[in-house]
């Protein structure tokens, strides 16, 4: 990239280096000057510095400036945030980059671990001068088991019945009279395309049933949104659920417990196994980068950098109840008379929505890239391209061991827009466009929010999603588009394409590796590869899977060359236009060939 060069008389009157380059390390001090050898501590320091050499710059231009972050973990207490003032120019971009051996961390070390009876036990850590609450405890470098009532989910229990009017979820007693007494229970309820998780008030003993009640807001919003529901069927299927969050379910190695009123860490270990590192989650959120519609953030690019340890707390706050792709409610309930929409049909009922955490947020922004960078045991998404952004290359990453989703791209409704709405603001610049997601490796994600995906794409336009694997995912592989509306909107000119999406549907159905809502004039699916898929007993309706999925108002929509193993599809409730033409397992062999990586990215199977 281009080096400016300052003037001697300008570097000795800002007292800043001559070289467009600053060095962070995490030995470093950000009283230091910046330089190799003498480098920052912090990230948040060096973009300052680097704010600065352009400000003062000896032309008045903007000055590319690269950040070099040297390998090691580097702890935060809030995000990174990375303004307007931070912009480089299209042949002068602001690069933050490492030789790959450098992480921004949200995570806390658990410390002080001492042996009592069959438990390791430590007191949970502060953070920032506050005791700290956590959902996630990852030990040795692997996820740890929060404590809950099943190991397999194959032998969850499953309600008996729904109680709307009184919100009463009546369960077998044998499920739940362990927790009875537990403070803090939660029960994760599997409904139809979502899970909900919903902390538990009381339960009531009644023979052999038991009601169970929840807290608010959660508990309402359970209760009176329709879609998903409970499932109370006649054939054996009725939702199923796991209770967690209990000292009294922690009984096989791997598990661990937060006793919240004691401070208090209990973890079951492996049989001879040692702590050795054991981590908590502490921040939410690792870079926000973020400017306005008339200022944005542009021409920056991330490279070689790790993004680990962040949480998500709102479910232990107010509970978790989704709509879709782990977009939470707000409200929603059912509608009477149902309401009459131009050209669709008619809606029963409203819902308002809102946006889980990600580890990196990129809003009012252009051209932003993320090239090689690693996302990992994250406590919700991973990387969110939220609002009013422009272009941008998403290429050569790693999503692995996250709870929510991958890549998360465009609005799901805005939090006062009723979601069934057509979304098409005004301003066009609302509107997340043009960004490309390449050659990413997304494995073990959505492995704690079951209804979310390996990329979750919302109101986009002119979005290319192409040569992505993903894989052991709970729900389907890639999302594409938002509203259940045929209306024409903000989407548009849309791309998936020679995708390798494969061992999906872990844990829900009415899924697909490819699924698309919504009206988006000349959008293309095409050339991509859709095999494994999963067969979990607990499913609402065994039989409701798919390869390729057009839900309800997909409109204008080329679904063409896709390699299947079998030709099990869905065009459900669809508007016009769209084309469906040489699907299946008979389409060219080259074609399922070429899915995925391509071969300079394969090395990130290996990492």
């Amino acid at each position: 990239m281009k080096k400016f060069y300052i003037a001697s008389w300008m570097l000795l009157s800002a007292s800043i280096m001559s070289a467009a380059d600053v060095y962070v390390a995490p030995n470093g001090n950000d009283a230091n000057d910046g330089s190799k050898s003498s480098p920052k501590a912090t990230l948040t320091s060096a973009l300052r510095q680097a704010r600065e050499m352009r400000r003062l710059s000896a032309t008045g231009t903007e000055t590319g400036v690269t950040i070099h972050m040297a390998d090691g973990v580097y702890p935060l207490y809030e995000p990174v945030f990375v303004r307007p003032e931070d912009s480089g120019t299209p042949d002068a971009p602001t690069v933050i980059t490492s030789d790959g051996g450098a992480w921004l961390s949200g995570g806390v070390k658990v410390e002080g671990w001492k042996r009592q009876g069959k438990f390791w036990v430590a007191d949970a850590p502060k953070f920032n001068g506050r005791p700290l609450d956590f959902r996630q405890l990852y030990v040795n470098g692997n996820k740890a088991v929060r404590a809950r009532d099943v190991e397999d989910f194959e032998k969850m229990a499953r309600i008996i019945s729904n109680d709307p009017k009184n919100e009463i979820l009546w369960v077998p007693t044998e499920a739940v009279k362990k927790i009875i007494d537990a403070p803090y229970a939660e029960m994760v309820l599997h409904e139809m395309w979502c899970v909900a998780n919903l902390r538990i008030k009381s339960i009531e003993v009644h023979g052999d049933s038991a009601a169970v009640r929840f807290h608010d807001p959660e508990s309402r919003i359970q209760f009176e949104h329709p879609w998903p529901r409970p499932m109370v069927t006649t054939d054996g299927h009725n939702s199923a659920f796991y209770l967690t969050n209990a000292k009294e379910l922690l009984d096989v190695p791997g598990e661990w417990y937060h006793d919240i009123d004691s401070r208090k860490i209990y973890y079951y270990p492996f049989p001879g196994e040692k702590i050795e590192e054991a981590i908590v989650p502490a921040t939410e959120t690792l870079m926000l980068i973020e400017g306005t519609l008339d200022r944005r953030v542009e021409n920056v690019r991330v490279e070689n950098i790790g993004f680990e340890y962040t949480t998500w707390m709102r479910p232990s706050l107010m509970g978790h109840v989704p709509l879709q792709a782990g977009m939470y409610m707000t409200d929603g309930y059912k509608i009477n008379p149902k309401m009459d929409r131009y050209q669709n049909h008619r809606l029963d009922n409203q819902g308002w929505l809102g946006r889980p955490a990600s580890a990196v947020v990129v809003k009012g922004a252009a051209y932003i890239d993320f090239l090689k960078c690693r996302f990992e045991h994250l406590g919700s998404s991973g990387l969110d391209y939220e609002w009013g952004t422009k272009g941008g290359l998403i290429e050569g990453c790693l999503f692995r061991d996250i709870a929510g989703n991958g890549i998360v791209v465009g609005s799901f409704s805005p939090a006062s827009h009723e979601t069934h709405l057509p979304y098409d603001p005004a301003d066009s610049r609302e509107v997340c466009s043009g960004l490309t997601i390449a050659n990413n490796l997304i494995t073990n994600v959505s492995n704690e929010d079951w209804g979310t995906l390996g990329i979750c794409a919302g109101y986009v336009k002119d979005i290319n999603i192409e040569h992505n694997e993903i894989n052991e995912v709970s729900y389907s592989g890639i999302n594409l588009g938002w509203g259940w509306t045929r209306t024409v909107n903000c989407m548009r000119n849309n791309r998936v394409h020679a995708n390798k999406i494969h061992h999906y549907a872990k844990h829900m159905y009415d899924v697909a590796g490819v699924y698309t809502l919504g009206s988006q004039p000349h959008s293309w699916v095409t050339e991509n590869c859709v095999s494994d898929i999963y067969s979990p007993g607990y499913a609402h309706d065994p039989h409701h899977w798919f390869y390729l999925y057009t839900d309800e108002g997909s409109s204008f929509i080329n679904v063409k060359d896709n390699w299947t193993e079998g030709e099990k599809y869905l065009q459900n409730a669809n508007g016009p236009g769209n084309v469906w033409e040489n699907n299946g397992p008979a389409v060219d062999e080259s074609i399922r060939k070429n899915a995925g990586l391509t071969p300079e990215f394969e090395y990130l199977k290996s990492l």
